[in-house]
């Protein structure tokens, strides 16, 4: 069994935002993921204009803040009333993992809007715009009230995500990064998260939770909603990807990307922050390449350096986008742990993460 990486736990320094990211994440309120400008094209080889693309390597943890595009619902609830129990969103077809984008043909941006709208309906019908997949649905559904006198709907959505992921690389030449190898998924219904809107934060990590075989690590960080970075536009299976306004932590020296063919089975390094805000380099071996296997899992990889081994058991929770260099080269990033083995992961290969850009 694997485990893909989730945005990893944050202590935020402002008080302000830690009530919000409480009032979100903490609450699922009958409701909870980004991009970058369009780059010329970019070839499996990871080439633009035919010519080897050169990338900066980082491996820096940051803070991740996202906005959903709309509510997505994250599971259904029945409500108490004078005649029982009723969920007005199961009545009218509403289904876990469909979004929210309408109601009353206002557009929804938060689960307080949601709630303030209901309770000026009160018992009246409301229309909806859903999106179901690829399908956008209308449907009509009454809300219920219950002995607190409050109109629900009788489903938990979620507006928001925030936490700690580790940046990929930083391109000089259009000014974009590309961080986690992966997308961010709703932890609730492992549904990729519809973007409207997110930022990059100045962040360091705290503290480690060692990772053992059956328990997969993770980092903790502190991140400083002041300090932005960036801005995310794009949230994809392949990776997050958006724009730098902040370009200090990405000095480094840009390196060729390599193609498919050129990355081998043996040695290589990741780049990765598993200790304040220092990126340090660390030995792994690529055990394995995969043959169209997908989802993030080019490579099988295990983690040889000591220090890592000792500091962190392996590849934990928050290391999720750790470049992986050889020859000299950008292979690729780190995506997965494997659960039985926690020195022991998968990763993405560069070029494949790079045609998830927009």
């Amino acid at each position: 069994m694997d485990e893909p990486f989730s945005l990893q736990s944050i202590r935020c320094r402002a008080p302000a935002f830690r009530r919000r990211a409480a009032a979100v994440l903490g609450t699922l309120i009958f409701i909870f993921c980004m991009a970058a400008p369009a780059y010329a094209a970019v070839s499996s080889a990871g080439s633009v204009s035919g010519q080897s693309r050169t990338l900066v390597p980082l491996g820096r943890a940051v803070g991740v803040k996202l906005f959903s595009d709309g509510l997505l619902v994250v599971n259904l609830s029945e409500s108490v009333t004078e005649d029982g129990t009723a969920s007005p969103a199961r009545q009218c077809g509403i289904r876990t993992g469909d979004v929210l984008l309408e109601l009353n043909d206002e557009d929804l941006k938060s689960t307080e809007q949601l709630q303030t709208a209901l309770q000026k309906n009160g018992a009246q019908s409301v229309s909806l715009t859903v999106k179901r997949g690829a399908r956008t649905l209308s449907l009509e559904a009454t809300p219920e009230s219950g002995a607190d006198g409050v109109y629900r709907l009788g489903a938990w959505v979620r507006d928001s995500m925030a936490g700690i992921g580790t940046m990929t690389y930083y391109d000089p030449q259009t000014g974009t990064f590309g961080a986690l190898g992966h997308g961010i998924t709703d932890v609730d219904t492992a549904q990729l998260m519809p973007i409207s809107s997110g930022t990059l934060m100045y962040a360091d990590v705290a503290s480690v939770k060692k990772g053992h075989s059956g328990t997969p690590g993770e980092l903790t960080g502190d991140f400083k909603p002041s300090q932005e970075l960036g801005e995310l536009t794009c949230n994809a299976s392949s990776g997050i990807f958006g724009t730098l306004s902040d370009t200090s932590m990405a000095s480094g020296e840009a390196l060729e990307v390599a193609r498919r063919d050129e990355v081998k089975c043996g040695n290589a390094v990741i780049l990765s922050n598993i200790r304040g805000d220092k990126v340090e380099e660390f030995s792994i071996k690529i055990t394995k390449i995969m043959e169209n296997e997908g989802g993030g899992r080019d490579m099988l990889i295990r983690v040889t350096d000591q220090r890592l081994l000792s500091s962190t058991g392996g590849i934990v929770q928050g290391m999720s986008g750790s470049p992986i260099l050889q020859n000299g080269k950008l292979v690729g990033a780190v995506t997965h742990v494997l659960v039985s083995d926690p020195t022991k992961g998968y990763a993405i290969l560069m070029e494949h993460m790079l045609e998830a850009e927009p």
